[in-house]
């Protein structure tokens, strides 16, 4: 094995966010698997494009969350996975798979945590009338974007913006924002006591 971090992409979707992973790989980690719910998710194709195996894990293959989960987590485990990155992954993780890979699961999040947690992030904003939201990427724990945040940066919302328009310069925002997480990850630089994680 290199001594590069061992990263492994849970995905449901295109998987733009793991593209920019993809993109930024080589000095500090290397992507070893992709795994997502959905045979036909794009960034299954994208993981088969940069030699990265990719693999479906189908949900109703499986007796319920748990073993779904566990599942995936063997998935993982096979190919030694250090830290796992959720990229758009539509689904919330059971505690058995949380407990597994504990302080070592990052989520990206299309606004500046603790605001407009959930999946309508970025139509929250604009009906809330913020005049600023962003990207967190934050460590994942039992509940909904809640685990300890580790990098933020804000996006503001301009005059004429949609949710299209928004998102967008948000996702751009998001493909810098976690290659950076994960080399401060793979650094060794990520210390997680409680709610709060500090970077060294």
């Amino acid at each position: 094995m290199s001594g590069l971090l061992r990263v492994g992409v849970l995905l449901s979707g295109g998987g733009t966010n793991l593209q920019a992973i993809l993109d930024a790989a080589g000095a500090e980690y290397e992507v070893v698997v992709v795994v997502s719910d959905r045979a036909d998710a794009f960034g299954l194709e994208r993981a088969r494009r940069a030699g990265v195996p990719a693999v479906h894990v189908d949900p109703r293959a499986h007796d319920g969350r748990g073993a779904f989960n566990e599942a995936l987590a063997d998935v993982l485990r096979e190919r030694h996975v250090e830290l796992v990155c959720l990229a758009g992954f539509m689904r919330i993780l059971a505690p058995n798979f949380v407990k597994a890979f504990e302080n070592r699961i990052l989520n990206i999040h299309p606004a500046l945590l603790p605001a407009f947690p959930g999946a309508h992030a970025v139509g929250d904003a604009l009906e809330w009338g913020a005049k600023v939201t962003g990207a967190t990427v934050h460590l994942v724990d039992e509940e909904v974007d809640h685990g300890p945040i580790l990098l933020q940066r804000a996006v503001p919302v301009e005059s004429g913006d949609d949710e299209e328009t928004l998102h967008e310069r948000i996702k751009a925002t998001e493909h810098e924002l976690y290659p950076e997480a994960i080399r401060l990850f793979a650094a060794g630089r990520v210390k997680i006591e409680g709610r709060r994680a500090t970077i060294f």
